[in-house]
């Protein structure tokens, strides 16, 4: 028999050529019309060759049989756990590995096995959701780059959670179009507070400063995160904000002064255990009843009442439910009267309002200066 003489010849020859021929044996396996015994034979000698000492011949088996379904299981399962250069070889292709095996192998930790496995095409939704939960931040990049995975929204927010703080990670995901919005600005808030730490560490500005800056900031990519987007999808946002404890008075009146209803109706239903619809008919309603018990059932500051109570009885003149979706910036009319009615209400005492209304104002006159020369620009 043909086998027995390879299994004679392999204990005495070289390492390449005892490679050479166990590739040409795997390829006979798979290809050649070999009698049942002969089948038997080959499969026996190729689970024998596992316990070659040389990487080499373990490799040529595992490139040989890595891309068939008709390789052995036993001899699969037993490459996947040989050392990580020949493990990532069956781990990223082999058909024969079963998903519950898959995820094992992504839970042993081996960094490059946990790569080749996001890599495979497929990723089933469970395969996807192991590599989010335990794989170290490569292959976590390697899955969320993958066209052919089937990533759920938790195992993104999983990632975003793990690693967001790694530039590679957060681009690759805030670049994929179904990433939740709560996902999406939780990576903005972990991007934010980053940067306050690094501008503050190198005194480049006061740690109160930058932390006020970099809050603005975020608060400023949420709303343009809620724009566009239906009811759920807001409810998700704001449920995301209030639990994280970053649904401040501050969020929500930039939302407001932007005209974002959508977000200030969800925001205020989901802090004053409201419905939606109710919210909706207090602040509509024209002559701002029932808005102070709204404000304070919302638990919000009441420093801040008088700031809100001007924004909506200037949102009522200017029609409060005219930009229900899509409004992501501040608009400089509004925040301009605003700012001169809570002005009146302040009697004359500057406050933080105050101080942030103006910078509101400035903000949204820089924006609508950016719109008015891209308009230009475009004309000519």
């Amino acid at each position: 028999m043909i086998v027995r003489q390879f299994l004679r010849w392999v204990q005495t020859a070289p390492s390449g050529e005892r490679a050479e021929a166990t590739s040409a044996l795997a390829r006979a396996y798979l290809y050649s019309d070999l009698s049942s015994e002969d089948r038997l034979a080959a499969e026996a000698a190729m689970t024998v060759l596992l316990d070659d000492p040389s990487p080499l011949v373990r490799r040529a088996l595992a490139h040989a049989l890595a891309g068939a379904e008709e390789a052995p299981h036993g001899v699969i399962i037993a490459l996947a756990a040989d050392q990580p250069e020949i493990a990532t070889i069956v781990a990223g292709r082999s058909p024969v590995l079963s998903e519950a095996e898959l995820v094992d192998l992504v839970g042993a930790g081996e960094e490059s096995v946990q790569s080749a496995i996001a890599a495979r095409e497929p990723v089933s939704r469970a395969l996807a959701g192991a590599i989010a939960e335990v794989a170290n931040a490569a292959a976590c990049l390697v899955l969320i780059e993958n066209a052919a995975a089937d990533i759920p929204s938790a195992a993104l927010a999983r990632m975003a959670e793990r690693h967001g703080q790694l530039s590679a990670v957060r681009e690759a995901l805030l670049a994929r179009e179904d990433l939740p919005p709560e996902t999406r600005q939780a990576l903005i808030a972990k991007l934010s507070e980053t940067l306050a730490r690094f501008v503050a560490e190198r005194d480049w500005l006061s740690e109160d400063r930058a932390g006020r800056v970099v809050r603005e900031a975020c608060d400023r990519a949420t709303v343009v995160i809620a724009s566009n987007r239906d009811a759920s999808e807001t409810g998700y946002l704001v449920r995301h904000l209030v639990e994280s404890g970053q649904l401040t008075g501050n969020l929500l009146l930039r939302a407001l002064l932007s005209g974002n209803t959508r977000f200030v109706i969800e925001a205020f239903a989901e802090l004053s255990d409201l419905s939606a619809e109710r919210v909706a008919g207090i602040l509509s309603d024209r002559k701002a009843h029932g808005f102070r018990a709204l404000y304070q059932k919302a638990g919000l500051p009441d420093v801040a009442f008088g700031a809100f109570h001007a924004a909506i009885l200037v949102s009522q003149e200017t029609g409060f439910v005219g930009e229900s979706y899509g409004a992501a910036n501040l608009k400089r009319q509004m925040v301009e009267r605003v700012l001169t009615r809570y002005a009146d209400m302040a009697d004359g005492e500057i406050d933080y309002l105050f101080a942030m209304l103006r910078r509101f104002a400035a903000e949204a006159a820089r924006e609508e200066a950016r719109f008015y020369t891209a308009d230009l620009v475009a004309a000519a």
